[in-house]
């Protein structure tokens, strides 16, 4: 139960005003997780005093440990103590809606008028190498978070070197998580990990039967659905995690470019909104304003789900030392997932570029600001600055 004092509680709101509150939060939601956690603590911890700082330290690290991301389940949970599941459900929306708009926008513009402007492709191809970088400096970080130990590290070694290869990522996904909470249990780790490869290649081929790329006209509503909904299922360690899931369902299946989708996750960067977003753009380009609104559906209701569903248990849902041991080898996998993405993408934009000591030397100006760089500004003038190198000099 939520143990609150007469001076610890949110004060009355209508369903109305709370969702205006949250929609506020969301329009002013740039800069990535950090930042808007930052904003929702010094509104509602700080100065309005709906929770207690160790009530929200404490939810905030559960969050942590769940699929999804973490500012978007703090207002669907503080919408929840306000005015119940209904106010849960409106504060959650609230905040998304306006980087769903823009994305969708966005998504709009890059189809009609940049898709084909040789004009913008220098700027474009910036763009990506610096998106690169960013996604280099969050491998490093979710890395640092996740990796402590051998049995993690070579666990995140041998899910890079499997996806390098070409191994569905459910692979070493399910193995991973397995393994290491049977670590201790020598006896019956080849079993487990038999049984987990079996399943994840059963449920590969049921999933997408026939070869891993399909032609784009295959693309539907209901398939990008899916696709955003294995991002929202399996978004352990922050939103860079979902960049394997949706690129395996889009990419992998000849719907969008590699190019292009590295573009999305650059407008996701520099908008109000979680970077999941980007998902709104992939679906977009590949299916239309309903490709949007079916994958954005599927990535957040997980994170709906969660709060509103596991209200009142979600702290003792990560009691249990064993689903410890099977995030941190799901993470652990999954860094090395992402890892080999980022060697793939790099590929991919190195092939766009006619002078790559130009393209070397644009992605190690942005990899410096990244390491060295903090605040909400930082990525969209990593991306901004890309971009402008790019038209310029790089294509």
């Amino acid at each position: 139960m939520i143990d609150m004092t007469d001076e610890v509680r949110p004060p009355q709101i209508g369903l109305i005003a709370l969702f205006l509150k949250f929609l506020r939060f969301g329009a002013l939601a740039f800069g990535g997780p950090v930042a808007q956690i930052a904003m929702l603590r010094a509104a509602l911890v700080e100065d309005e005093r709906w929770i207690g700082s160790q009530r929200f330290n404490r939810l905030l690290a559960v969050l942590q440990v769940l699929p999804g991301p973490e500012a978007h389940e703090l207002c669907v949970h503080l919408g929840m103590i306000a005015r119940g599941r209904a106010g849960g459900f409106l504060a959650g929306l609230g905040f998304m809606l306006p980087g769903f708009l823009a994305m969708m926008a966005a998504g709009w513009l890059y189809v009609t008028w940049i898709t084909g402007d040789v004009g913008l492709a220098g700027a474009l191809t910036g763009i990506q190498i610096a998106v690169l970088a960013i996604i280099l400096r969050a491998v490093v970080r979710i890395g640092g978070h996740v990796i402590e130990g051998g049995l993690l590290a070579a666990i995140a070694l041998a899910s890079l070197v499997a996806t390098l290869l070409g191994v569905p990522f459910w692979i070493p996904l399910v193995t991973a998580g397995l393994v290491y909470v049977a670590a201790e249990r020598t006896g019956i780790i080849a079993l487990i990990v038999g049984g987990a490869v079996a399943i994840a290649i059963a449920v590969d081929a049921i999933t997408w039967p026939g070869a891993s790329v399909v032609d784009a006209t295959a693309v539907t509503v209901p398939a990008l659905f899916i696709a955003g909904l294995k991002g929202g299922l399996l978004t352990f360690g922050g939103a860079y995690t979902a960049i394997p899931y949706v690129r395996a369902d889009t990419v992998g299946r000849g719907w969008i470019g590699d190019a292009t989708f590295l573009d999305g996750i650059a407008l996701a960067g520099v908008l109000p909104a979680p970077l999941v977003i980007f998902a709104t753009f992939v679906g977009y380009v590949a299916g239309g304003p309903a490709g949007a609104v079916a994958i954005t559906a599927g990535m957040f209701l997980p994170a709906f789900a969660f709060s509103l569903i596991l209200f009142e248990r979600l702290e003792a849902l990560v009691e249990n030392p064993a689903l410890h041991r099977l995030l941190a080898g799901v993470a652990a996998a999954v860094v090395g997932i992402i890892a080999a993405i980022f060697v793939q993408l790099g590929i991919t934009a190195a092939g766009a570029v006619e002078r790559l000591s130009v393209g070397l030397a644009l992605f190690g100006l942005a990899a410096v600001a990244a390491w060295r760089l903090k605040g909400a500004w930082v990525t969209p003038a990593i991306i901004a600055g890309g971009g402008m190198v790019g038209w310029l000099l790089v294509a």
